[in-house]
């Protein structure tokens, strides 16, 4: 048979795989360019973007546990001006589409680092991190409560005229309230789902092993939560999902298609094998050509339940 058709398109995103790398676990882009082609892969995802720039969490910050791993990294990134005037010239020679993760501990926050995106050429959408504590408000986490949440997508929809997709916490009793919530303030699409918040304990020290005590729980451990959850939402809305959550190889990508999930991003894999996006893709292709599959669009929810 011919090549399958691998292309896929995200909230108006062209890309030429379903494979995107998740924010956090790819650098600014440049750092893997040596381990793969960075044009043989869906979209780049960068490090969670703040209004200023922060270091981050102190040390220990990940851990390796049963099946996956805790990091509590706490967001560190150069400050969204730092990445426009560094990172961006190079990424924009990629042709690869880049997106770009961004977060704030107030809503003006998000509103600000997306309108300095807006506008600028080599940035094909924006990701938002609602997974972060509102500092005005108490420290309720803005991806735990619909009503804050919808707040952040509505702000940040007036901030940017680019695709807007909001990344899920797991860390919710219902998801399908949160998903709608963000639906119904402008998001264009979903990336589901963030980490799992968890801790590990050294028995010996009577200490918990990361400096902040707990940190989000990721790798094939969550897999089965994220599956559920891209499932469950993509019944409930009528925007493209992105899946995340333990994809190690070309059948759980797959997997998560069946679900519903339109695309998916590649995380903890390329802390074991810095090229794992591209092996992905590739044997996402392979299974099509193996079962005569003409085009993996058609898996897109194509679960029978």
């Amino acid at each position: 048979m011919q090549k399958p058709d691998m292309t896929v398109e995200v909230a108006g995103i062209k890309m030429r795989n379903p494979v995107m790398t998740a924010s956090g676990t790819f650098g600014y882009g440049a750092e893997f360019a040596d381990y793969l082609n960075l044009e043989s892969i869906g979209a780049m995802i960068t490090k969670g973007l703040s209004l200023k720039p922060k270091a981050g969490n102190p040390t220990p910050r990940i851990v390796e546990t049963p099946g996956g791993m805790l990091n509590a990294i706490g967001l560190q990134n150069v400050g969204v001006d730092a990445f426009i005037a560094q990172k961006l010239p190079y990424l924009a020679k990629v042709d690869t589409p880049v997106i770009v993760n961004v977060y704030g501990n107030t809503l003006e926050e998000y509103g600000e680092v997306a309108a300095r995106l807006d506008g600028l050429g080599g940035v094909a959408g924006i990701e938002v991190n609602i997974s972060c504590p509102n500092v005005k408000q108490g420290g309720i986490v803005f991806g735990t409560d619909p009503q804050a949440a919808a707040e952040v997508v509505r702000l940040v929809r007036k901030s940017t005229s680019k695709p807007l997709i909001v990344k899920l916490s797991p860390n919710v009793t219902d998801v399908v309230s949160m998903a709608r919530a963000c639906a119904d303030a402008g998001a264009d699409a979903l990336s589901l789902i963030n980490t799992l918040t968890g801790m590990a304990i050294d028995l010996d020290r009577r200490r918990p092993i990361l400096a902040n005590v707990t940190g989000g729980l990721s790798g094939p451990a969550i897999k089965p939560v994220a599956l559920r959850m891209v499932w469950q939402v993509a019944k409930s809305v009528q925007l493209p999902i992105i899946g995340i959550g333990g994809i190690m190889n070309g059948r759980d990508a797959l997997e998560f298609m069946l679900a519903g999930a339109s695309a998916v991003e590649v995380g903890t894999a390329s802390f074991l094998d810095p090229s794992a996006a591209q092996t992905i893709a590739r044997e996402m292709e392979q299974y099509l050509i193996d079962n005569g599959i003409a085009s993996v669009a058609s898996l897109i929810g194509a679960l029978e339940v």
